[in-house]
């Protein structure tokens, strides 16, 4: 061979490598008024859904009455997380909300659910960027919380930092909530109604809820098993298991290969925290809380998302070693 053919060669492999590398460059894709998805070369990462409520339609509010986070299978175009439709319809992704809000002069309002005129509405985006060593990408939005009638009663500053690793996603997610007019609004629900949650995708409710466990801090469960706080009994023994646990997983099929999701709180978060589990593929925690003029509240919990199963030891361990804290707001890293 000649050397100038393999100078060609070579320069040809260089080239290939280098768009290989290039492939995996983070950025941020947006649909106008519809959704941002961050992208990992040519793959979804996660996607934030955040369309203006729309009242054409009683199934167009519904689809549009809170922005949430869709979260893909690593290194794959597969959704793991549910939209709008199918088993409660108002689950979806990583979402946030409370089923008993107690605002202004005594009144009541639902932003789990969305009723009687309350919703959730993205007002704009605080910073979108991603960064390198370790590649990583951010998100902060302003979203505001409306009550009954849809009157603003609070605004929501969520943070969401997003670490794309070789064996899996790491999600930190952030939220402050403040109140809108400066008067108490009291947080409040039950384990299925409220709080920070995770939900997977349709498929799980409809063909593999039975292949469904959950991994906990006493052992892994059986599938098709769940626990919950029994909120209406609070002396019920098997409480103390479901509250305050530092972490939870959740294993699932989907499109016939199994995957994991780990939600790791903080310790910082207000407490007592109540667990809740289904089959079908809904995990979280809530608690009960009062946001007022001079202390807003602010959550934050980790969520790491891969392929295949993990082990008791392996959550104790990536529970132990959080290492990556939620970014001030205004941070540069």
């Amino acid at each position: 061979m000649k050397l100038t053919t393999i100078c060609v060669t070579v320069c040809f492999a260089l080239v290939q490598l280098q768009a290989a590398v290039a492939d995996d460059t983070l950025k941020w894709v947006d649909e106008p008024g519809k959704h941002r998805t961050l992208m990992k070369g040519n793959t979804p990462v996660v996607r934030y859904m955040y369309e203006a409520l729309d009242e054409s339609s009683a199934e167009r509010r519904a689809e549009t009455y809170k922005p949430y986070l869709h979260v893909y299978a690593p290194g794959s175009d597969t959704l793991l997380t549910k939209g709008p439709g199918g088993l409660y319809p108002h689950h979806r992704g990583i979402y946030y909300g409370f089923n008993k809000i107690t605002y202004g002069d005594g009144q009541h309002c639902d932003t789990w659910h969305c009723t009687n005129g309350a919703y959730q509405s993205h007002e704009e985006f605080a910073r979108c960027d991603t960064l390198s060593d370790p590649d990583v990408a951010r998100l902060e939005v302003n979203i505001d919380w409306h009550g009954r009638g849809g009157k603003v009663i609070a605004h929501e500053l969520r943070q969401m930092v997003i670490t794309p690793r070789d064996e899996g996603t790491e999600i930190e997610f952030t939220s402050t909530l403040s109140t809108a007019d400066g008067k108490p609004i009291k947080l409040d629900g039950d384990p299925q109604h409220a709080g920070v949650q995770f939900r997977a995708s349709q498929q799980v409710a409809d063909k593999t809820a039975k292949q469904t466990y959950y991994i906990r801090t006493d052992g892994k469960g059986k599938p098709g098993e769940a626990r919950n706080w029994n909120h209406t009994n609070a002396r019920d023994p098997a409480n103390e298991e479901c509250t305050n646990r530092p972490w939870l997983a959740m294993s699932f099929v989907v499109d016939g290969d199994r995957y994991t999701t780990l939600r790791i709180d903080n310790a910082q978060n207000p407490k007592p925290a109540r667990y809740s589990e289904r089959d079908y593929g809904r995990f979280g925690n809530y608690f009960v809380a009062q946001v007022t003029k001079e202390k807003p509240v602010t959550v934050n919990y980790k969520f790491w998302v891969q392929p295949g199963e993990l082990s008791v030891e392996d959550c104790e361990a990536m529970s132990k070693q959080r290492t990556v804290k939620p970014l001030e707001i205004g941070d540069e890293a």
